[in-house]
């Protein structure tokens, strides 16, 4: 089936380079408006993934996202950030890269031409139906992204992708398809830009809204965070101050006394 690539599409912009430095940001800013717009449309996408992924995890399942480039990247992201947010296990949400580690400083040429490694690469941490693997690539022709959801659905895993071409490959093949249209780019075809903006922005969704529901805030705030460096420490100690209601000092050993905040107020009866 043949589709038409929108991340491809001659930009709306010409001559670039003769452009001001104001004219450049102001356009680039212009465009980057329009992407929230765009993610909003497939919310109802977005929900249903988020809800099938909170029942496999609620059951010990994990997720997964595989990419390329910048998709990778963005995935990698995701994944790290959420245990010093949410106190989840660095083996909870995994973040996998065509090229492997190399690949998230430098570009590993042909790596994502390769439709049989992103299920190799999965199989070192023994994926499995209890998990979710969540394909990223802007084009949705990434072979590394479309052959390892095609064996995670030989394989009776769930599969879900996040592209920026409807009707694309990987939009074909994955069980729960996210596919956010945010047009051409300001360079063409440079998706790093409003693709991996939309992209960025759907992640923080997923993750986000799966944390909250597997019970990882309370209120608005991250009660499970890890208590990585100084600023964490005070931010933990403030919330304990506001919660149970003692002074800074109170609040901070306790925090260091339970090692979390969670813990913290628990010892007090309140959480």
């Amino acid at each position: 089936m043949t589709f038409q690539k929108i991340t491809e599409q001659e930009s709306h912009y010409h001559d670039l380079e003769k452009m001001s430095t104001r004219a450049l940001l102001t356009s680039i800013n212009k465009e980057d408006q329009t992407v929230a717009l765009a993610v909003e449309k497939v919310i109802p996408n977005i929900e249903a993934l988020v809800g099938v992924i909170v029942k496999k995890m609620s059951s010990g399942g994990r997720l997964f996202y595989i990419g390329a480039g910048t998709s990778g990247r963005l995935g990698i992201v995701d994944a790290s950030e959420c245990p010093p947010t949410f106190g989840v296990s660095d083996d909870t949400i995994i973040g996998l890269i065509a090229g492997g580690d190399l690949a998230i400083r430098k570009a590993v040429e042909h790596a994502e031409d390769d439709a049989q490694q992103a299920f190799k690469d999965l199989r070192n941490f023994n994926v499995n139906p209890n998990d979710v693997v969540v394909g990223i690539a802007a084009s949705g022709t990434t072979p590394y992204v479309i052959g390892g959801l095609e064996q995670c659905n030989s394989q009776g895993i769930t599969t879900a992708c996040i592209t920026c071409n409807v009707g694309s490959p990987l939009d074909q093949v994955a069980s729960f398809p996210i596919a956010v249209s945010v047009g051409p780019e300001f360079i063409t075809g440079s998706s790093r830009m409003k693709a991996g903006t939309a992209q960025k922005m759907i992640l923080n969704m997923i993750s986000t809204s799966v944390l909250i529901q597997l019970g990882h805030v309370k209120g608005n705030k991250m009660v499970d965070m890890q208590l990585s460096n100084d600023k964490l420490v005070d931010r933990g100690t403030r919330m304990i101050m506001e919660e149970i209601g003692v002074t800074y000092e109170i609040a901070r050993q306790l925090l260091l006394d339970h090692g979390s905040v969670r813990n913290a107020i628990a010892q007090q009866g309140l959480c």
